[in-house]
């Protein structure tokens, strides 16, 4: 199975033949890029290994149920096949949110903040004295009363304007983020697959965006060779290719589309694991080096990494290597945009997002 390794399947009491399958069906399109012919054979290898099903209900019955519920399509291209249907999609978006953001269910609600406070829409722990042209809405009763009463006593109790204590508020903003995602062959080098976890943390950074912020815009860039923007309903078929790494490119359409966007606060993530090897030459051709560090293409990454932060726009580098001169490239690199860096594992990558995602956010609106 192209070195992907299943632990012994364990059930999962309380749940339907069809929802323990459909569990293990959807992470195995996420490997698969989308397969359905692919998952299915290994999801009968891992039947023939683990027992899944029964006689009662078999992998063909699976099947069956899946195009019966919306999850499946005919493929035109294919005859007799069968391709991921929307829902399928969106249930994959779904499930990387809870396992990658699963955490966040118990945070409260509400739009990302900025760090000033004011005459806002959004309420802080923080308390002032009442000023001309506060809301009523905004007095925090609880502590005015208390005033009151310090001031006044219970006998005469009266609340005076002195009293009142104002909730402060936080202005919400709205953010124009670019997610560019390295789809070079060496996300799947040596049997190690790091464009899976990649995407899912797209998956679930758009997913989470949509539920929760959705005044924000998320654009998605991939580069190899050359950079592109794809769709988050393109997210779950994403495949590495026989590509290098053509940083330049992908900085280069990320800057292009915040220069376009109408948000003032606008951020570039960039998931990689591998140092820029490629450039793209005025004639079309390619300038391609693996040895090492070119200082060619370093100097215009570097040069790219200035240009955002003239721009003001910082970029955070997800580094998913532990190679000593890449991360001394990291460093110049962050050091150029003045951004942030992690050098993180593929475990802990969505973390390290959501994290920064939410500081990133907490910028001045006015």
């Amino acid at each position: 199975m192209r070195g992907f390794q299943f632990s012994k399947f364990k059930a999962q009491e309380g749940k339907s033949p069809f929802d323990k399958l459909l569990d293990i069906f959807m992470e195995l399109l996420t490997h698969t890029s989308g397969d359905v012919d692919e998952a299915v054979d290994w999801l009968r290898e891992l039947d023939d290994e683990y027992h899944l099903t029964s006689e009662d209900y078999t992998i063909d019955d699976f099947l069956e149920e899946l195009k019966r519920k919306g999850y499946l399509n005919q493929d035109d291209l294919k005859q007799g096949g069968l391709a991921m249907s929307a829902k399928s999609e969106q249930v994959i978006r779904q499930r990387s949110l809870d396992q990658i953001f699963g955490k966040l269910k118990k945070s409260q609600p509400g739009n990302h903040r900025t760090t000033k406070v004011g005459k806002g829409d959004e309420r802080t722990s923080d308390l002032r004295k009442f000023e001309f042209g506060d809301r009523v809405d905004q007095i925090a009763f609880t502590e005015s009363i208390r005033n009151a009463q310090k001031n006044h006593g219970f006998e005469e109790f009266r609340l005076d304007e002195g009293d009142l204590e104002i909730v402060e508020t936080e202005h919400k903003s709205t953010t124009t983020t670019v997610l560019m995602i390295d789809i070079s062959h060496s996300m799947i080098l040596y049997g190690e697959d790091r464009i899976t976890p990649a995407k899912k943390v797209a998956m679930a950074l758009s997913e989470l965006i949509s539920k929760k912020y959705p005044k924000d815009r998320l654009e998605i860039v991939v580069f190899g060779n050359d950079a592109w923007k794809i769709s988050v309903k393109d997210l779950p078929y994403l495949q590495v290719g026989p590509y290098h790494t053509n940083t330049a490119a992908g900085l280069e359409l990320a800057m292009d589309i915040l220069r376009r966007s109408k948000n003032s606060n606008k951020q570039i993530f960039m998931i990689t694991d591998g140092k820029p090897s490629c450039l793209k030459m005025p004639d079309g051709s390619y300038y391609r080096n693996s040895m090492g560090l070119d200082p060619k293409i370093v100097v215009k990454t570097l040069n790219l990494a200035s240009a955002a932060r003239k721009a003001k726009i910082p970029i955070t580098t997800f580094m998913i290597a532990r190679d000593p001169y890449l991360q001394k490239f990291v460093e110049d690199f962050t050091d150029a945009n003045q951004g942030k860096a992690f050098y993180t594992s593929l475990k802990g990558l969505g973390d390290y997002i959501f994290e920064d995602y939410e500081t990133n956010r907490k910028r001045k609106s006015w």
